[in-house]
């Protein structure tokens, strides 16, 4: 019987499992029976200084060790930085990014990303930042823990819980909330990229990030909804009206997948750490699970060896 039951094997739970097992803990996985983690649709972007535009200085501050901690156990961690652009018309948008953000450098667009020649005169280049494949890192993480003896099962828990069900865990958290997010992928022989490019709009701020075999990833909408329908035509149509912004020829591309998530969230966009009656959880990861999913389960296991329990 395993010592720690981690409910949920989205980025949240295997960055814990991980995180245990790393320890010499005994722990399994209990994983969902049909529903899809909101991690597998993310955009896998380990970007913290670009967060600061709207999330506080804890995000930016938790976020700086996300991507040592990711290229210390996967492969496919890329350290390129990030490129953010905005149309002619939304030069003030670029302006007013600069001011909330720091540790970047205006540059020309092009210099970085040649596809992007003659389309934006002017960007901001976070070098600071990376980018990873979400669901090859969650392969990863998930190989990585098998390997170390770690069932994953759907069975009933044998060990002490911490719960990482995001939020599919709404019913013991009400305080949780969902945030929709949409995303779209994409393939193109014409337009390849090396660095996640944001491109910046009064209503539909959308982000570009490439991965393998000529496939981008199109991203995407926040909406205050517990709606986990297919996207909406209308998101669907600002998504690629933005992707059309960045490059003319991405209107060639063609759609490979479409896909829908809800991002768990508490009321102050900032994930925590809580244990109610000897039942731990890890929660609230909202738009940031793969920058400080890892951060956070150290700071968990931080707390397990304060209360003696590792």
């Amino acid at each position: 019987m395993s010592r720690w039951s981690v409910l949920g094997d989205g980025v949240a739970g295997l960055c814990v499992a991980t995180s245990l097992a790393e320890r010499g803990e005994s722990v399994e996985v209990i994983t969902a029976e049909q529903h899809c983690a909101a991690s597998h649709w993310a955009g896998g972007m380990l970007a913290p200084w670009c967060e600061g535009e709207s999330a506080p200085e804890e995000v930016i501050e938790l976020g700086q060790r996300s991507a040592p901690w990711w290229s210390a156990r996967i492969n496919g961690v890329e350290h390129r930085g990030t490129l953010v652009v905005a149309s002619a018309r939304d030069t003030p948008e670029l302006t007013r990014f600069s001011r909330m953000t720091r540790a970047h450098q205006w540059v020309d667009p092009a210099t970085l990303e040649p596809a992007l020649e003659g389309r934006f005169s002017r960007g901001l280049f976070f070098a600071g930042e990376a980018h990873l494949d979400p669901r090859s890192a969650l392969q990863q993480l998930r190989k990585g823990l098998q390997l170390a003896g770690v069932c994953f099962h759907q069975g009933q828990p044998g060990g002490t819980i911490i719960d990482c069900r995001g939020i599919h865990a709404a019913a013991d958290q009400p305080e949780l909330r969902a945030v929709r997010g949409e995303m779209l992928i994409l393939h193109s022989e014409e337009v390849q990229l090396s660095r996640p490019v944001r491109i910046l709009h009064p209503r539909f701020p959308c982000y570009l990030v490439p991965r393998a075999a000529g496939h981008l990833m199109l991203g995407a909408t926040m909406v205050e909804s517990d709606d986990d329908s297919p996207i909406s035509a209308r998101a669907m149509m600002e998504l690629l009206s933005a992707a059309w912004a960045i490059h003319p020829a991405l209107a060639e591309a063609r759609i490979v997948e479409s896909g829908t998530g809800r991002r768990p969230a508490y009321r102050n966009n900032i994930p925590a750490i809580r244990c109610h009656n000897g039942v731990w959880s890890l929660n609230g990861m909202y738009r940031h699970g793969f920058l400080l999913a890892p951060v956070m389960a150290e700071k968990l296991m931080q707390q397990l060896m304060q209360e003696k329990l590792i």
